[in-house]
């Protein structure tokens, strides 16, 4: 068993690993776990389903679709729409809000599938009618879903896990620098294809830093719209596949493999978001007990700090 994989088995509340190893581990695993294929055409017009970064996976999975997207809060007014022939709700729990848009659907009679990592999850289980597709996972500290979704972009671009990891190793790990946790912000300076996952990263940056840290993910193009009004000496800029000449007083810039799609672009950006981690105080291991009792209460089913 390689050496990420091996923590990610054995870790324990104690022990919650950064996301850059739980990035590795997902790659190892993915080099030797078989996945279910995902076809996005299987219906005329989709209405796709989730809630956060499922959500904003499902979109980059959809992208080149006539898909229509929908979270928990605008679901019931796009289920109703009657302009969708079928409905794939993204959940990697199937719990939660998978429950009340497998219902709503349910009773549309969508023909839906639920993309999820979990067997006889509570919405499969609310709808047994649901084609469902599950995806291997690792176990991981809860919010990382780093598996989770990467699983599903290897099963939509069919990028090689391995070569992925390997580049990660050769290429971006020794342009990290050591003082990468020395800056109070970061913005991810993103090639346009990858527009539909900026949100992970932010959402990423929130799970773990919340407002201690602030980090920003917007692509070349956006990036000319007034994103640099207010400079920051202390805001590192982080380009991927193209060197950054214009934007911030403090860059570095990160290659890409030739042909990275989504999979690729999730793994190196949680790979550098882990190692801002593992440089800063340990904010997320020191406050998740916490929060697994209030979100617990707020959701009215017992959630843990290690999803398995």
């Amino acid at each position: 068993m390689t050496a990420a994989l091996e923590i990610v088995k054995n870790f324990d509340e104690n022990s919650l690993p950064d996301l850059d190893v739980v990035t590795l581990a997902a790659l190892e695993l993915f080099t030797e776990t078989k996945l279910p294929i995902l076809n996005v055409n299987r219906f005329r017009r989709s209405l796709v389903l989730g809630s956060g970064n499922a959500i904003l996976a499902a979109k980059a999975i959809f992208a080149h679709t006539q898909a229509i997207y929908a979270d928990e809060t605008n679901y019931e007014s796009a289920v109703f729409t009657g302009q969708v022939d079928g409905a794939y709700i993204f959940s990697a729990s199937g719990s939660k809000h998978a429950v009340t848009f497998a219902k709503a659907l349910n009773q549309r009679s969508i023909p839906t599938v639920l993309v999820t990592n979990t067997p006889k999850s509570p919405a499969e289980l609310a709808v047994p009618e649901m084609d469902v597709l599950v995806f291997p996972k690792n176990r991981e500290p809860y919010t990382y879903n780093t598996s989770t979704y990467m699983g599903m972009f290897l099963s939509a671009t069919r990028e090689n896990p391995s070569a992925i990891k390997d580049f990660i190793e050769t290429e971006v790990l020794p342009k990290i620098p050591n003082n990468i946790g020395d800056y109070d912000a970061y913005y991810l300076l993103l090639p346009e294809l990858f527009s539909p996952i900026a949100g992970m990263f932010v959402t990423k940056f929130d799970e773990l830093f919340g407002s201690r840290l602030l980090g920003r993910a917007f692509t070349f193009e956006q990036t000319k719209h007034a994103k640099t009004v207010i400079k920051n000496e202390r805001e590192l800029f982080i380009s991927f596949g193209r060197e950054n000449q214009t934007f911030g007083e403090s860059r570095l810039n990160i290659l890409l493999s030739t042909d990275a799609n989504f999979a690729t672009m999730m793994a190196i950006g949680y790979f550098i978001i882990g190692h801002i981690q593992k440089n800063k105080p340990p904010y997320f291991k020191d406050s998740i007990s916490e929060y697994m009792n209030e979100a617990s209460k707020l959701f009215g089913n017992e959630l843990t700090a290690i999803v398995e």
